[in-house]
């Protein structure tokens, strides 16, 4: 019998299946199979993972703690070398492409939430931040109940336009949302006035704001709508590798290794325009380095 299958249909098979393959080999016997690993990583997510120019491979905070785990599954494997490939994700699709087997670590600024890990697994959390708004300093907005009838730019797929979106149902603020397609788009509305203010993580706020052409137009609110913890994000349902992973980046934390990393990235001058985030480590950031978890919120 001769039919057709509804495109959707198609495409959720072939979802389906590739997830189910993805879940079948382990990310250790695929990358051991294979000799590469697949890293998703950002454009422009100062300091954590960016790209210099098109051509060049993305750096950051993540990626140089997704390279120590390149190192140690190298060790595991007895591998004198791994290929690092890249993937660019966004908001929106980095799940779908980690759980499909297009990556094996999704190395940026995902947020650990209870709602996503009953999709993908997160190792020990490497950062927390607070979501909060950048301003141009001209515009008189000086405090979150100040962006009332604002227009307020946010990230596609991003916590900070669930927690704006929450604050509106309460009553608590009222704006306008205009939705960028990631970080940068988002700081571009700002930046070209388009939009009143840019809620996001506020380390990603400075990052953006250091390396823009006029850092002293702008300034960080500081109000929080929600404190929120950085993972790596890796699949669900393969212990071995889950655990190589964590007792890498727990490794980092009980060395002091991770406060070097740190100091590199938000307390020295990075490329591209050798800005300094002067970011100093919080209170949050030290308990989760005293005391490593994956906790989400």
């Amino acid at each position: 019998m001769d039919f057709k299958l509804p495109l959707a249909s198609a495409l959720a098979l072939v979802f389906a299946c590739s997830a189910a393959s993805a879940q079948d080999v382990g990310t250790l016997r695929k990358i051991r199979e294979s000799g590469t690993i697949q890293i998703g990583a950002r454009d422009s997510q100062i300091p954590f993972s960016y790209k210099l120019s098109a051509d060049s491979a993305p750096i950051g905070f993540t990626n140089d703690i997704c390279l120590k785990i390149v190192d140690a599954v190298k060790a595991k494997l007895g591998l004198p070398k791994i290929e690092v490939r890249y993937t660019m994700l966004n908001s929106t699709n980095r799940i779908p492409l980690l759980q499909n087997g297009t990556v094996d670590l999704d190395c940026a600024t995902t947020t650990n939430t209870t709602q996503r890990q009953a999709q993908v697994d997160f190792a020990p959390s490497h950062f927390v931040t607070n979501i909060t708004a950048a301003v141009k300093k001209s515009s008189g907005i000086n405090a979150l109940p100040d962006l009332n009838g604002k227009n307020v730019a946010t990230v596609s797929g991003s916590t900070s336009i669930q927690l704006l979106r929450g604050a509106r149902k309460s009553g608590t603020i009222e704006v306008n949302e205009i939705a960028g397609k990631d970080t940068s788009d988002g700081f571009l509305l700002l930046s070209t006035g388009r939009a009143d203010a840019y809620v996001l993580d506020d380390v990603q706020l400075a990052g953006m704001i250091a390396s823009a052409p006029n850092p002293g137009d702008y300034k960080i609110l500081k109000e929080s709508l929600r404190q929120e913890p950085y993972g790596i994000m890796l699949r669900k349902d393969d212990p071995e590798f889950k655990a190589l992973v964590d007792e890498t980046v727990n490794g980092l934390m009980k060395s002091g290794a991770i406060e070097q990393l740190y100091s590199k990235w938000f307390l020295s001058p990075i490329p591209p325009r050798n800005a300094n985030l002067n970011f100093p480590m919080t209170d949050a950031v030290r308990e989760i380095y005293k005391n490593p978890n994956n906790k989400g919120v």
